[in-house]
């Protein structure tokens, strides 16, 4: 807390030096970060501060320290008001964070905790770039993002309900709701199958793995690009699942969210690869997704064609759900700053996705020889 005579010396030395020409040019990086902090305080966007709104901004880029009272940032807020007109606007709230020890400590530690840092020439300038700029600047909390929680829950009623109507009926797929939705070849003219297997898991451990990973993943895709672009990621990776166990492997059944839960894996890659400028370190972010998904579909392809372990797991559901979630992730979700070489990408990810989903559509109607015989 503030005391009077610092207080006192705080505001004498903001009327003593508010005067400083701002000489900054529109397009420079420290603008960029001036700018980035002018807008998180806009809380209505309106093109000015209120009082009350650099009251709760400087609460936010405080960090740790204490703020300082309402009563100390209001007589800030009113000196640096040139115009009296009880609103700062962008050129009054630049004036107030460099003439201001207050503020320029605050936006300081603000910028060290969460803006990368670049070198240009022998001044080190602070970017709006990456996670603590244009992109993180995206994510919203409110309201709720609850598209994968809801998701989840009906997974776990399904679930308590076969195991509710037969005990250990969840480890052989033998429960009522299993037998209704789950994905059976013998059973394919039933089409409601190809979608809704993700509701049934075989045993516990497979049900709460997929739903830690897929709260996990999904949450933060929805806060920036919203729960139903992140849904029909989710739903086509699922189906894609479906259809590409259909193709590979004809006899098998499938239970189970997995191919969704890789839509969500390689969602991600999408989004970092259609944001890439926006993003720090995209090439780190971009290796951690594309070895999970490789380490985990290369195993599974090892244990079962040169390990010869018999695992019940359809590994060409995770592999199809992963290509259907980057290639759709890349067509719906948000996309900050569309370049050239973007929108070529965005093209030929639909076709691609359009194609071989017709394929497999088509292959599943006409070529029924191929697939067990219907019950």
């Amino acid at each position: 807390m503030a005391t009077s005579k610092s207080l006192h010396l705080e505001l004498k030395n903001l009327d003593q030096e508010s005067q400083i020409p701002l000489n900054r040019t529109p397009t420079s990086p420290s603008e960029q970060y001036y700018r980035s902090i002018f807008d998180r305080a806009d809380a209505n966007k309106d093109g000015a501060v209120t009082p009350h709104e650099l009251e709760v901004v400087v609460d936010r880029l405080s960090l740790t320290d204490e703020p300082p009272s309402q009563d100390f940032i209001r007589q800030i807020h009113k000196m640096a008001d040139k115009n009296q007109d009880g609103r700062l606007d962008f050129d009054e709230f630049v004036t107030m964070i460099k003439t201001q020890p207050l503020f320029r400590k605050i936006v300081t530690r603000y910028v060290n905790f969460i803006l990368p840092r670049r070198k240009l020439g022998a001044v080190d300038v602070t970017q709006v770039d990456g996670f603590g700029g244009e992109y993180e600047d995206q994510y919203k909390f409110c309201p709720p993002k609850v598209g994968m929680v809801i998701i989840s829950v009906i997974e776990l009623i399904f679930f308590f309900i076969d195991e509710y109507r037969e005990r250990n009926s969840t480890m052989f797929a033998s429960g009522p709701m299993a037998q209704l939705f789950i994905y059976d070849p013998e059973r394919r003219y039933e089409a409601w199958r190809y979608l809704t297997y993700m509701f049934v898991h075989i045993g516990y451990l497979h049900l709460v793995v997929n739903l830690v990973v897929q709260v996990f993943l999904g949450i933060p895709l929805e806060m920036v690009h919203s729960w139903w672009r992140v849904l029909l990621v989710y739903v086509t990776g699922v189906v894609a699942g479906s259809l590409g166990t259909s193709i590979t492997d004809p006899k098998a059944k499938l239970a189970g969210a997995s191919g969704g839960v890789y839509s969500l894996i390689t969602a991600h890659i999408a989004t970092i690869i259609m944001n890439w400028s926006q993003m720090s370190m995209p090439f780190v972010q971009l290796a951690i997704f594309l070895l999970i998904t490789g380490v985990d579909v290369g195993n599974s392809i090892y244990n079962r064609y040169w390990a010869n372990l018999d695992e019940p797991i359809g590994y060409m559901a995770h592999f199809s759900g992963a290509l259907a979630g980057l290639l759709v992730g890349i067509c719906v979700l948000r996309n900050l700053k569309i370049t050239k070489k973007e929108n070529i990408i965005w093209w030929v990810s639909i076709a691609l996705y359009l194609v071989l989903m017709l394929v497999a559509i088509l292959w599943n109607i006409f070529y029924t020889d191929y697939f067990p015989t219907q019950k």
